[in-house]
């Protein structure tokens, strides 16, 4: 995205807002990206736990809760803590036989509705009420209720609001970049 240029009084203001808005727009996806990073390397890390827990369990018969909760606390955060990510590389599932037949400023309009419509409604909705959710468990330190579980329930809650906090942020950039889309300064090739 090239910055714009400055040739009048007017334009001055349009573009600072302009650059503004583009910058709020890479800082977020600049964000989103390096958890996106982060979180790949706890699938590496979900990937070693499922092993084990296959080899404990098929060749030693013995399983332990501790590591079959592991498995769905490590799913669970990177599906959440991941969601941004995948909406900044659009890896979200889309079945639309409308958006696909669309040009690009057609595609530009269908996100910017769709995040006010539904994206940043759907989350901050979630995130009002996994907050308290989160926080109960927090005040309360809330572990496993079996036997030989994860004791820190608590910070797989809290990843329910910070995931959608997450994805909130992506949603709000995507709706930026629709904006400069649809206003022909940010071009098909540029778009994140």
């Amino acid at each position: 995205i090239k910055k714009l240029s400055t040739n009048s009084d007017y334009k001055i203001g349009w573009t600072y807002r302009m650059n503004a808005l583009i910058a709020i727009s890479k800082t977020i996806d600049t964000l989103n990206e390096w958890i996106g990073r982060g979180v790949s390397w706890v699938s590496l890390l979900l990937v070693l736990v499922v092993f084990v827990d296959v080899v404990m369990r098929y060749l030693f018969n013995t399983s332990y809760v501790f590591t079959q909760e592991l498995e769905w606390h490590l799913f669970a955060f990177i599906f959440l803590i991941g969601a941004g990510y995948t909406l900044l590389h659009d890896g979200h599932v889309r079945v639309d036989i409308i958006y696909q037949r669309l040009g690009f400023k057609g595609q530009a309009w269908v996100n910017l509705i769709g995040v006010f419509i539904f994206l940043i409604p759907g989350c901050i909705l979630i995130m009002a009420t996994s907050y308290k959710f989160a926080y109960t468990s927090f005040s309360i330190m809330e572990g496993s209720p079996d036997p030989g579980g994860i004791p820190f329930r608590f910070i797989l809650k809290s990843c329910i609001t910070i995931g959608f906090g997450l994805l909130l942020l992506q949603g709000i950039s995507l709706a930026l970049h629709s904006l400069l889309q649809i206003l022909g300064i940010e071009k098909e090739k540029e778009a994140a």
